[in-house]
């Protein structure tokens, strides 16, 4: 049985000599649209933030608030995402650590410490690997809620341009509904086409008689700059 979430990693860390300390979290693995989306956080040990948890066990209004208490509270933070196109040309894992890597780089101040939740990563920075990381540890957890909430907002303005998948809902996961809609109107461009249930879709000729797709929405929906306070 694991501990609850705490800062007992952050702080073994800072005992040893670390002091930026960033936890990086992915989400969007198994979902059959869209981008995966991370998010790196270091949080500052000085503000806490009561409630921090793997965002899986949080609902939607209770990680929108501890989402906007990290993006106010924490040292710095930033999101990455890697869109369905290079998912399907990478794989799901290389896509997942890009997309890692991408928000390491953005954040303002570099970590010289990573807590990962059960991978690893090609940059050279000491990390650490945590089985059920975003339910151990309060960065990987933040990161985790960041991430959370910022998929779930570009996935509501791709509902909008495709509202017959439900995205705003199922969030691109391959729920009855989604599974569907995929047999009745075929794959998006945005669809992983790398995923067995959209790959078998009935999609040869559905759109064929349909007005050309959007490529992309507006570019609010796909990017997340890296924020300090």
């Amino acid at each position: 049985m694991y501990r609850m979430c705490s800062s007992r990693y952050e702080r073994l860390a800072r005992r040893q000599g670390w002091q930026r300390i960033a936890g990086v979290d992915e989400v969007g693995r198994g979902s059959l649209f869209g981008p995966v989306t991370a998010a790196a956080v270091i949080l500052d040990p000085a503000k806490r933030i009561p409630g921090l948890d793997d965002s899986k066990k949080l609902c939607p209004a209770r990680r929108a608030e501890l989402s906007e208490r990290i993006r106010e509270r924490a040292c710095t933070w930033a999101v990455g995402q890697v869109e369905s196109g290079r998912i399907d040309a990478w794989n799901i894992l290389q896509a997942s650590r890009q997309a890692m890597v991408q928000a390491i780089g953005k954040l303002a101040v570099a970590p010289d410490y990573l807590l990962l939740d059960a991978i690893s990563l090609e940059v050279q920075v000491e990390q650490m690997s945590l089985i059920h990381g975003d339910a151990r540890s309060f960065s990987i957890a933040a990161a985790s809620i960041i991430a959370k909430v910022e998929r779930d907002r570009v996935l509501d303005e791709w509902h909008t341009i495709y509202p017959q998948y439900n995205l705003a809902t199922n969030k691109g996961y391959g729920t009855p509904e989604h599974l569907e809609a995929l047999r009745v109107h075929g794959p998006t461009p945005h669809h992983r086409y790398s995923y067995a249930p959209v790959r078998e879709s009935n999609c040869w000729g559905v759109h064929a008689s349909q007005q050309p797709l959007p490529l992309e929405p507006e570019a609010s929906a796909v990017s997340a700059e890296a924020s300090s306070p």
